[in-house]
């Protein structure tokens, strides 16, 4: 699954005997703790993906995407899912084949304390079906970066994992994968794994390469610059330009020349969660992977960030960035503004554009579950200021061509004032407010740039009785989506003032795998979809040429009862040509998967010709949107000057 560096950096089985009772049998297994050399960066994850049940339950699965989206699965509003829930039951004839866990440390990497990167396989060959189960390990003072596929807490040095909604039952025979990175690991851990009556012990032995990590940290920084080597796969960078800015005119995007361009992307997460870059490169090259995206006809590439980076950038404080030093040698000795700078020149030099997308005011892996742009940590004031200070930076480099302003605001009624909100006040928390605020100070800096407002989570059925959000009934509401509620629109449109030809509308939308939404209940249709949740939430924007959409955020794993909708999402796009960013390229995206498998390297050639369809393509060519840069270095692309348009 991971891919070696060279044959010095293979896996190094440790078997560890563990004891395993299954109601009155005991049985000796083994626990294979794979080790990898490799540094590698932190494994952060969101899926945005928020959901209402019909009466205003919602569930952010934010198994490691996620959101997004993009860290573990949070618990619904229920509680179903509380990460301090008993292991489930287990249900069957018991054997001595076994339940237990295959832990594999993958990678290490950073100084003091050294990140750890574990995959853990269960494997369930009990000859009992698991229903719900349970990992908990003794991490002493360690810190927990991230997880994914579960969710995670940790207290009084125990780290306990529970099962997400959706692999909570693991048949006779089966296993699933999760996995986590934790921080300054010092030692043995013990662990146990539960599930009803079935329960296995055992000890994983922190391996020889992690403790020689932890003690040779600062000389490994000393010595890191001299790792830098020439950097033969990047391309020659061309000189910015500013010839390739958009416009809006009803519900189409256009070029200067007024042709109409069609804006098909993909998501890379990591600068919002901690990593300080891409999430992937600490098993895949930088530049082949940009190469590769545009290569593959993505040509906008969505950026989710943290205002919380961003300042940092500003104050001249860069955080370093975590990635395998192996792989992106040429990365050495800069640090994450220098990365980033480094990035877009190379988006450039591929014809590929950015879209930056404020996902969180924190940086913080599961940062996008905050309702709101501003926290204790980060002020309004702050927020807007990031925002300002990026779009100045890059105001005379058309590469970044548009804004998302933030992701996903969202919040229930019972919230307050903690909730977003949109109405035609100055509150603190309406979205639509902060919205023109926000895009105020970006165009201040940079009138060039598109401007991308997403929705909310909730609306009042009854906005004249209700239009200051005061009731904290959850009947009195419509709810959708995080970032997916646009219904405001019709009352009270966002005004851009004499930049409104630069405002575009992004909604996210989800499939059942994610959240089973009411909608989703029965032989759901195309046409059902479109009356009961994307019409009225969004669509009539683009129906009314009130202004463009662009999806922000759709996809999902190749398998139902998520194909069905993303398949009738694909007809969508594809029939009115709506501007959308596929969700996502990571394959760290815990229920949605990505466009590349776990090495981050190979494609999922399924669902990417399943992607491919709705990408913008003319004559056998995929088209980019720089006017004299083709999209990608493959020969299947085209520059925009090349193309017709829509």
């Amino acid at each position: 699954m991971w891919k070696s560096m060279d044959s010095s950096k293979k896996a190094l089985i440790i078997a560890i005997a563990v004891t395993v009772i299954v109601g009155g049998l005991s049985a000796v297994f083994f626990l294979s703790i794979g080790k990898k050399t490799d540094k590698g960066e932190e494994n952060a994850a969101q899926t945005a993906a928020a959901a209402e049940t019909g009466t205003g339950d919602v569930t952010e699965m934010a198994a490691n995407a996620s959101e997004t989206s993009d860290t573990s699965a949070a618990s619904d509003a229920s509680g179903a899912s509380d990460t301090n829930a008993q292991a489930g039951t287990a249900s069957g004839s018991a054997d001595s084949s076994g339940f237990y866990a295959e832990i594999k440390e993958e990678e290490s990497w950073g100084d003091a304390p050294v990140n750890s990167k574990y995959t853990i396989k269960l494997v369930n060959k009990s000859g009992m079906d698991v229903d719900g189960w349970k990992l908990t390990v003794n991490v002493g003072n360690a810190t927990l970066g991230d997880g994914w596929n579960g969710n995670y807490s940790i207290q009084g040095g125990v780290l306990t994992v529970t099962n997400a909604d959706y692999n909570g039952q693991i048949p006779n025979g089966g296993n699933i994968e999760i996995g986590m990175i934790l921080a300054g690991v010092d030692g043995d851990m013990n662990y146990e794994l539960t599930a009803g009556s079935l329960k296995s012990t055992g000890t994983t032995t922190q391996s020889q390469d992690t403790q020689q990590n932890n003690a040779s940290s600062s000389q490994s920084q000393d010595n890191s610059s001299a790792a830098n080597v020439p950097n033969a796969g990047a391309l020659n960078v061309p000189a910015a330009d500013t010839d390739d800015w958009l416009h809006t005119d009803g519900n189409g995007i256009y070029d200067s020349n007024g042709k109409q361009v069609w804006l098909t992307g993909c998501n890379w997460f990591g600068y919002n969660t901690g990593t300080n870059t891409f999430d992937g490169l600490w098993n895949s090259d930088l530049n082949t992977s940009l190469q590769a995206i545009a290569d593959h006809g993505f040509n906008l590439l969505r950026v989710p960030i943290s205002a919380e980076l961003i300042l940092q950038w500003k104050s001249g404080n860069a955080p370093a960035a975590n990635f395998n030093q192996a792989t992106n040698s040429y990365l050495v000795g800069m640090d994450s503004l220098e990365i980033f700078d480094y990035v877009v020149g190379q988006c450039r030099a591929n014809g590929l554009k950015i879209m930056l997308d404020i996902h969180s005011a924190e940086t913080d892996a599961s940062g996008h579950v905050v309702n709101l742009w501003y926290t204790d940590k980060i002020t309004e004031a702050q927020y807007r200021e990031a925002l300002a200070w990026i779009a100045e930076r890059y105001a005379n480099d058309d590469t970044i061509i548009a804004f998302d302003l933030k992701n996903e605001p969202h919040g229930k009624p019972f919230e307050g004032d903690n909730a977003a909100i949109w109405n035609d006040s100055k509150d603190a928390n309406n979205w639509k407010y902060e919205a023109e605020q926000a895009a105020a100070a970006v165009l201040a800096k940079n009138p060039n740039v598109l401007i991308m407002v997403e929705g909310t989570e909730i609306y009042p059925i009854d906005i004249k009785t209700n239009g200051s959000f005061a009731s904290t009934n959850e009947k009195d509401y419509y709810f959708n989506w995080w970032g997916g509620n646009l219904r405001g629109v019709a009352d009270y449109p966002v005004n851009l003032g004499k930049y409104n030809n630069k405002l575009v509308y992004s909604p996210h939308d989800y499939g059942p795998t994610v959240y089973k939404q009411p909608w989703f209940e029965g032989n759901y249709t195309y046409d059902s979809l479109m009356k009961d949740c994307w019409h009225d939430n969004w669509f009539y924007i683009y129906e009314n040429k009130t202004a463009p959409l662009l999806i922000g955020e759709w996809g999902g794993y190749m398998t139902e009862p998520n194909i069905t909708w993303m398949t009738h999402m694909r007809t969508l796009i594809g029939t009115y040509h709506l501007n959308h960013t596929f969700w996502c390229y990571n394959a760290n995206s815990g229920d949605t998967g990505g466009l590349v498998k776990d090495d981050f390297v190979t494609w999922d050639s399924e669902k990417y010709d399943f992607v491919k369809e709705v990408l913008w393509q003319e004559n056998g060519k995929f088209v980019g949107l720089d006017h004299k840069i083709p999209l990608g270095t493959a020969g299947n692309g085209i520059s925009l000057s090349d193309a017709k348009g829509l």
